[in-house]
Order: C-alpha cells, then sequence, then structure tokens
C-alpha cells in the first residue's frame, strides 16, 4: 500500500478538475487552486471557448470514473465535414466508418460537470479566487494571493500538479531550472468567436447539425459546430495582419462586405455578427514545448501546461485527458517512488505531445487549404478502400488520431509513410473506379504488403478498433 499524500493542483480547469477526480479515487487528499472564480457561480469572460471536439482518447478517461454516459447526454455527435464553398454549396466528407464521430461539447459544461462531480468527494477542495505568485519548488511551496480580498498565503504540500494551462506559472518555476527546454510558437493567425443562434423554434439553422460545418478558403477559414440549444459557435481563423486580416477589417461595413464575398450564406444567419465580432476578444494559437516536466518527486507539468497544442486536430483536451489515463495505469503498480513515475510518465508522453504539436498545425494546412478540393476529396475515398481492403495493415492517419489509442507518435510516423504510398497510387488515380485498375492493385500490394512498418497495429485491427 502505498503512502496518501496531500496533493496540490494549480488550476481548476478540465485537465485539472479530472485529475483531482483519479487521484482521490487512488486514496489521495486534493486541493486544488484556481486562479478564476468559481465558474459555475459567476459568468466569465465570453469570447474564447472554441467548442471542444470529444474524441476516443477523451471518452476513454471519462469512462475510467464512470461519467462517460452522463456526459453523452450534453455531446453532439459530428460524423463528419461540411464544406461550404463561396455560392454556399455543400460538400459533405465523413469522418471514419460508419457510425465513428467526433462530438461537439461546451468547454465550460464539461468543466461545471467535472467540478460538480469532484466537490461532493470530501477528500478534494476547491479554492477560487488564487492567484499562484511564487513556486518554491525546492521546498514544494507555493506563495497565493486571494483576487477578492488580496490577502497573500503560503502553502506547503506533498506533491504540486501543474495544470494551470498554456501559461503556467508552475512550468514558469520550472523554467528557472538548470537546463530546461522550453519554446513557445505562434502561428500568424488568431480566432474570433462568433455564433449562429437556434431558429426561432429553436432548432439548428444549419441544415446538418451532426457535422462540423468548415467554410474553408486557402488562406483563412470559419467553422461551425453544434450545441445543444440549436446554435452553433463558429470560429473564424484569420491572418492578424494582411490585406484579409484582422487588422484590415475597421467598420461594420467593412466587415458585411467581407463576410457577404467569402461566406454568403452564413451571413442571413448571424444577425449579431458585428456585435460580436467588434466586441469578442482575438485569441491567440501558440504550440508549447518543454523538457522535463517534472521536478525531482515535488511536481509535475500535465495537459497544457507542459505541451499546449493549435486546436486544428481537436486533440487539446483529448491529449490532457490521455496524460491522466497513462498516469492511472502507471499509478496501478506503483511503488512509492514519485520521482521515479514522475520520470517515466515524461519519457513516455514527451514523443506523442510533440507529434500531436505537430500533427495539428499539418491539419490546419489540410483544413484552410485542401478539403474544399476536389482532388483531395477523391483521394479521401481511396484511402477509404484501401482500409477496406487492408483493415489489419491501413487505418488512415486521421482514424489513427481520433478513434484510436495508439500512440500520436506511431500516428505521425505512420501517417508519413502512408502519405509516400498515396503519392505513388494518386498518379494512377483519376476516378473512384481507377481503384480496381490492375496496375492499381499491383502498386498497392507491393507498396502495402511489404512496408513492414504497415503490417501491424499494436496487436491488430481490433486493437485500433475496440
Amino acid at each position: 500500500m502505498t503512502e496518501k499524500k496531500n496533493i496540490t493542483i494549480m488550476g481548476a480547469g478540465l485537465v485539472g478538475s479530472l485529475l483531482s477526480l483519479y487521484l482521490a479515487k487512488r486514496g489521495h487528499k486534493v486541493d486544488i487552486y484556481e486562479r478564476r472564480p468559481d465558474m459555475r457561480k459567476v459568468v466569465l469572460d465570453g469570447g474564447r471557448s472554441i467548442n471542444l471536439a470529444l474524441s476516443d482518447r477523451g471518452w476513454r478517461a471519462l469512462k475510467g470514473i464512470g461519467i462517460e454516459e452522463d456526459v453523452r447526454k450534453v455531446a453532439i455527435p459530428m460524423y463528419g465535414r461540411m464544406m461550404h464553398d463561396e455560392k454556399g454549396n455543400l460538400t459533405y466528407q465523413p469522418y471514419g466508418k460508419e457510425g465513428q464521430a467526433i462530438y461537439s461539447v461546451s468547454r465550460a459544461g464539461l468543466n461545471m460537470a467535472l467540478m460538480d462531480l469532484s466537490e461532493p468527494n470530501p477528500d478534494i477542495n476547491y479554492h477560487f479566487n488564487r492567484q499562484l505568485l511564487d513556486v518554491n519548488l525546492r521546498n514544494s511551496e507555493v506563495e497565493l494571493r486571494n483576487t477578492e480580498t488580496g490577502e497573500k498565503e503560503r502553502l506547503k504540500t506533498d506533491l504540486l500538479f501543474g495544470a494551470d494551462g498554456a501559461f503556467s506559472m508552475l512550468r514558469n518555476a520550472m523554467q528557472k531550472t538548470e537546463r530546461y527546454n522550453y519554446s513557445q510558437s505562434y502561428l500568424e493567425y488568431g480566432y474570433k468567436e462568433l455564433t449562429i443562434p437556434p431558429a426561432a423554434d429553436g432548432s439548428w439553422q444549419l441544415a446538418e447539425k451532426n457535422a462540423l460545418h468548415i467554410w474553408p478558403r486557402g488562406n483563412y477559414m470559419m467553422i461551425a459546430l453544434p450545441n445543444i440549444d440549436g446554435s452553433f459557435t463558429c470560429t473564424l481563423f484569420f491572418p492578424f495582419e494582411g490585406e484579409r486580416s484582422f487588422a484590415a477589417i475597421k467598420t461594420d461595413t467593412d466587415l458585411l462586405n467581407f463576410f457577404l464575398e467569402v461566406f454568403p450564406d452564413a451571413v442571413p444567419l448571424m444577425p449579431d455578427l458585428a456585435e460580436e465580432y467588434f466586441s469578442n476578444p482575438i485569441g491567440s494559437l501558440v504550440t508549447i514545448k518543454c523538457f522535463p516536466w517534472s521536478y525531482e518527486d515535488k511536481a509535475l507539468l500535465i495537459g497544457d501546461a507542459c505541451h499546449a497544442v493549435v486546436p486544428f486536430y481537436g486533440q487539446g483536451m483529448n491529449a490532457g485527458f490521455e496524460d491522466i489515463t497513462v498516469l492511472d495505469q502507471m499509478l496501478e503498480n506503483f511503488d512509492g517512488d514519485w520521482e521515479k513515475l514522475f520520470k517515466d510518465f515524461e519519457r513516455k508522453r514527451k514523443p506523442d505531445a510533440d507529434a500531436i504539436a505537430d500533427l495539428a498545425v499539418m491539419n490546419f494546412i489540410e483544413m484552410r487549404d485542401e478539403v474544399a478540393n476536389s482532388r483531395f476529396l477523391l483521394r479521401k475515398k481511396i484511402e477509404g478502400k484501401i482500409s477496406e481492403q487492408y483493415p489489419d495493415k491501413w487505418l488512415p492517419l486521421y482514424s489513427m488520431v481520433t478513434f484510436s489509442d495508439l500512440p500520436y507518435s506511431y500516428a505521425l510516423e505512420t501517417g508519413r509513410l502512408q502519405e509516400e504510398i498515396m503519392r505513388k497510387v494518386m498518379k494512377h488515380i483519376n476516378s473512384e473506379e481507377d481503384y480496381s485498375k490492375p496496375k492499381v492493385q499491383q502498386l498497392l500490394e507491393e507498396q502495402i504488403i511489404h512496408k513492414e512498418k504497415l503490417k501491424k497495429y499494436n496487436g491488430g485491427e481490433a486493437e485500433v478498433n475496440r
């Protein structure tokens, strides 16, 4: 029986709240400190809450504490992408096999559900309005300021977990230690949240509610995810500077002319477009990589605090939740050596965190530039046929990332091999019918059967589709 610890978690967001449940399940006493007020009692500033796409990795973590079914009640399945061209024409592309979906959930709604589940537990205590000012890693001490009263307090803990997001104060303290590696990189794009409200009868105004809607426009795009109240949360991803950019749109007229030209079918559905556009903040898109994630046997970073990614694979929350699943699996056979546990955890997760960061940027380019391209859509259909023909040797990259628990690093490496093969195959493809040509089939057999890396997925198809 390992010694039960007093554990402090910085950050009561999605990862911090879920982590508290897993640690309390293991018998530890957990205190969670959050800079913001309790979102269940105070409406926080809006405009930056990109809806979340919950997929298999996230569901697995929720299932581990028994709340999967509760969350499904407030999640909307999205079975594919619905592309809108400049004339309002629609093209649909399914995400995976029939029945596979990613799920649109409200960030705040899920966060509040996790808090409501955590709080009744006598071993979990939330402390809101607490700003972290200073961390003494060596002594496991933190200094906090009560943002309501201005009072400062120091507290000592057995273990300190940093789930305090991309601009983590705990990571900031670690960056001051010797030989600490850290990098952050911003896209030249920002994002702004907009809304398509429900119709007068409460229904969804976009014809297909069970899809992620995309308006791909080459250098920028808008997406829309459904909400259970009949609305869609839209996000405009747009350059900060340039001829068409946030900087270039200065007036209501600029905005309306731009939207009428590039998103004409959306304009009639967005009555509050100008008000929302000019009042909602512009968010930035950052990738953060660092190492190590831990300090001795005293502190560990988790989620965005150690691997923030841009949102274009919908994996930020899912990756953070998978961190918790992996950590919990390691705690199953834990011998009490926290420093070894932390080191093993960061070594296991770092390659996967780096891989999903790179995949997310790659998927931005795909969503923005390629999804409206007829050759791209044909290629997706051909890849689906390959997967059907070679189910134990070929799982498309998107499915590896979204509908399996294969390591992200494995998905990235295998995806690159598949990319090489697809380039060769597509030279002989002008229509779906061309897939059956003897030349194409021979090429596939040569490429797939003899590519050792594509032969097996950690136990085969049953493993990746379970």
